[in-house]
């Protein structure tokens, strides 16, 4: 920015003394002579014309032209002040073209800095739902493995118990088992019959000894 602002006031210094010498070809010349001449009545006459229309002068019949000296001088001060005013123009047009596409490149970085961190906040948005999904999934692993050991543990207990009873909160159903001992039942040979004489001291001592038979 320091730069440009020094070679501006460089070209505006330069241009000073290139409009002094204008003006001097301006007076010697012939070409540049006619010209300062020509502009100069030219722009004689619009100012007369200007003062009757605007300021209300009297108009007049016949515009009175410059003398050649004086019309030469105006010609090259307006020679020598349009270059300044090109000059001046042109610095101006050169410090807005350059303004402008420095602020147009500010604008790309931005835009490009604003793509990048979308694409950013759209992976991290990516990154998150994919986290989400797989603690869903690990929370659903843990109740099975839960439910499992749960049941595991059940069957365990059970096993130990020697018994199958319903699992609580379970679909499995299995029929309970009543696992309460049932006294034993007499055999019917060995039940006396009814209206018969009970058996004798002796007769036991003879079933249970060893080698006797039947008689």
């Amino acid at each position: 920015m320091a730069t440009v602002k020094l070679a501006t006031l460089a070209i505006r210094t330069i241009a000073k003394p290139i409009s002094s010498q204008l003006k001097n070809q301006a007076k010697q010349h012939p070409a540049f002579r006619n010209l300062c001449v020509s502009l100069a009545q030219g722009m004689h006459t619009a100012e007369v014309s200007l003062r009757t229309n605007i300021l209300g002068e009297p108009a007049r019949a016949h515009v009175r032209p410059l003398s050649e000296a004086r019309a030469i001088e105006t010609g090259a001060n307006a020679l020598a002040e349009g270059f300044l005013f090109a000059v001046a123009a042109a610095l101006i047009v050169g410090e807005s073209f350059r303004t402008s596409r420095a602020q147009s490149r500010r604008r790309d970085d931005v835009d490009d800095r604003l793509d990048e961190l979308a694409t950013s906040v759209s992976s991290l948005r990516d990154a998150v739902e994919q986290l989400r999904q797989s603690q869903k999934e690990l929370e659903g692993e843990r109740e099975r493995n839960d439910e499992l050991q749960r049941i595991m543990e059940r069957v365990v207990e059970i096993g130990l118990r020697g018994g199958w009873v319903e699992f609580e909160d379970t679909p499995f159903k299995v029929p309970r088992v009543n696992l309460t001992p049932q006294p034993a039942r007499s055999e019917s040979t060995n039940v006396p019959a009814v209206g018969s004489a009970p058996f004798s001291s002796s007769d036991v001592n003879s079933a249970s000894s060893p080698g006797a038979g039947p008689s």
